[in-house]
């Protein structure tokens, strides 16, 4: 997957591919290889159209930020076209709608980084589900669920997820049911206080990660019994 990503990256450098704002969304015009090369490397969503000369994806707000920020491949104008848009005003604008999103994208480039497929896990509940590799191959692995500690923005609006048990229970449940385990990525920011968080703050943050499992009592029973069978059976 990361050598896809580096030919992507490449790609649209030499062509300086521009998006245009659609909300929190990016639309991009592609043509048609380098839409094939989208949907190989698992970035966007494609667009039905009539036009067979370009092709049309939809970038999610955390996509079009990595690829606009982390690659530095990506130029993103206003809703109206007429202006181009940095990273800072990029962020204020997706800010603006989703108070969440510096937490939400450092989760996603956290785990892009490691090579991980991420797409939106709003079907399960969480906020991502991450592949090995692309999904029209495998299964999801994780259902991946941020945290975002108290910032000195008093920012809490993920701060407060799965401080019930019944929550976290809830969770594990629908997590199990899907064969998926739950990932919690915990992200620590350190903005200064009275200051606007801007992208260079991403890179002074602490990012934990932490795998949950659903504790089954009858099957660590069993579990148990059939290790000490065995040391029995050993000795």
């Amino acid at each position: 997957m990361s050598d896809l990503v580096k030919q992507l990256q490449n790609s649209f450098r030499q062509e300086g591919i521009t998006g245009q704002l659609s909300g929190c969304n990016v639309l991009l015009p592609v043509r048609p290889q380098l839409s094939d090369l989208l949907d190989r490397a698992c970035f966007g969503r494609q667009i039905s159209t009539s036009d067979r000369d370009i092709g049309w994806f939809q970038l999610g707000p955390e996509e079009a930020f990595y690829l606009a920020h982390a690659l530095s491949c990506l130029k993103i104008s206003d809703a109206s076209g007429g202006q181009l848009m940095d990273a800072e005003q990029l962020l204020k604008h997706i800010r603006s709608s989703r108070e969440t999103f510096p937490d939400l994208y450092m989760a996603y480039a956290h785990l892009r980084s490691k090579n991980w497929v991420v797409r939106s896990g709003i079907q399960y509940g969480v906020d991502f589900v991450a592949y090995r590799h692309h999904p029209a191959l495998v299964h999801s692995e994780y259902a991946v669920l941020v945290l975002g500690e108290a910032a000195s923005s008093g920012d809490m609006s993920l701060c407060t997820r799965l401080r019930e048990w019944a929550d976290l229970q809830g969770t594990l449940r629908v997590c199990g049911s899907v064969a998926k385990a739950l990932l919690v990525i915990t992200i620590k920011r350190n903005d200064p206080p009275g200051v606007p968080f801007l992208p260079l703050c991403m890179e002074q943050s602490f990012i934990e990660e932490r795998v949950m499992t659903r504790w089954i009592p009858r099957q660590q029973r069993d579990s148990s019994y059939q290790a000490l069978s065995s040391q029995v059976t050993a000795d």
